[in-house]
């Protein structure tokens, strides 16, 4: 009975240490950083948090209703027209070339191209905020029939981003890629914000940054045209998002009850450092002293019995 007895009280001892190093790792956890990743070096003053949210991707595509099958064309753009699941972003393309892209609204979608000369395939694909796509559209075969005394390669104009975004009052750079055709290239780029096109000149075809600023939160459908020397014309439309800042105001335009609190997290859509995310902290500590005043109790208890026993106070612990 007395090895028992000592038994029993080593393994409550042993479970008070092993509840005290839960406590003690959860807080740790709590207080420990966490690392936001950053699109933009610049924004030193931000914080927030990265994870990956689960889901799955879009089961329903969009369908190219205009133009027909087998259609032949001799002058750009071409309107491309069809339906598709509203909310979701739709990338069109020509034998397999990003062409251009436009976020659905409403169920449809609207984009200008230009066409290679010869046979053109379209295919527009859906994709979700997660860059998942869906499935892919019907598939619509037109001809461009190119009717210029000896004709060389028409100028083409694309860019491997369909969407980008920043923050409003900081600079959007947008890369595209400027091939065929004969230089100089004069660049115009609606950015779909009321404000004047910009007018670029560049001597040679290759990869060009177009910049912009946009001021207010919004989806800004961009527009670009390439004239190269002899004439000729390419288009290339894009999603341009200048991200919205969190709202300080409620639906019927009263602040919120919280508006202007320290708060110990807080999510951006683009940019961050490195945040303490102190709630679990809060949560254990209270939990972490019951824990050491419990044990301590508990040890003493021990102690004291195993001396009026005649024991060592710490044997067998």
């Amino acid at each position: 009975m007395k090895k028992s007895h000592v038994t029993w009280q080593k393994a409550k001892h042993l479970l008070v240490v092993a509840s005290f190093s839960v406590a003690a790792f959860f807080l740790v956890l709590g207080a420990s950083p966490t690392s936001a990743q950053s699109s933009d070096p610049e924004q030193s003053g931000s914080v927030g948090l990265t994870g990956t949210i689960s889901a799955p991707p879009p089961t329903e595509g969009a369908r190219i209703s205009n133009p027909s099958n087998g259609q032949s064309f001799t002058e750009v753009p071409v309107p491309v027209r069809g339906s598709c699941p509203t909310g979701l972003l739709v990338k069109l393309f020509k034998n397999n070339v990003f062409a251009g892209s436009q976020q659905c609204e409403n169920g449809s979608f609207a984009i200008d191209i230009d066409l290679f000369t010869g046979e053109n395939e379209l295919v527009a694909r859906v994709f979700d905020d997660l860059d998942q796509p869906g499935p892919d559209s019907n598939i619509v075969t037109v001809n461009f029939i190119d009717n210029r005394a000896g004709a060389g390669t028409r100028v083409s104009v694309t860019s491997n981003f369909a969407k980008r975004g920043v923050n409003p009052g900081q600079t959007l750079t947008w890369p595209i890629i400027i091939s065929g055709g004969s230089g100089p290239y004069a660049i115009s780029v609606d950015w779909g914000d009321g404000t004047s096109p910009d007018l670029l000149s560049e001597p040679f075809p290759g990869n060009i940054d177009i910049q912009h600023i946009y001021e207010a939160a919004g989806v800004y459908n961009i527009v670009v045209k390439v004239s190269d020397n002899n004439g000729n014309v390419a288009f290339l439309q894009l999603v341009g998002v200048a991200n919205g800042p969190l709202s300080q105001v409620g639906p019927d335009g009263q602040p919120l009850a919280n508006a202007g609190q320290d708060d110990s997290i807080e999510f951006f859509a683009s940019g961050g450092n490195t945040v303490l995310v102190w709630w679990p902290a809060t949560l254990t500590i209270p939990f972490v002293i019951t824990t050491f005043w419990l044990g301590k109790k508990h040890m003493v208890r021990v102690m004291k019995k195993r001396i009026q026993q005649g024991e060592h106070p710490f044997a067998d612990l």
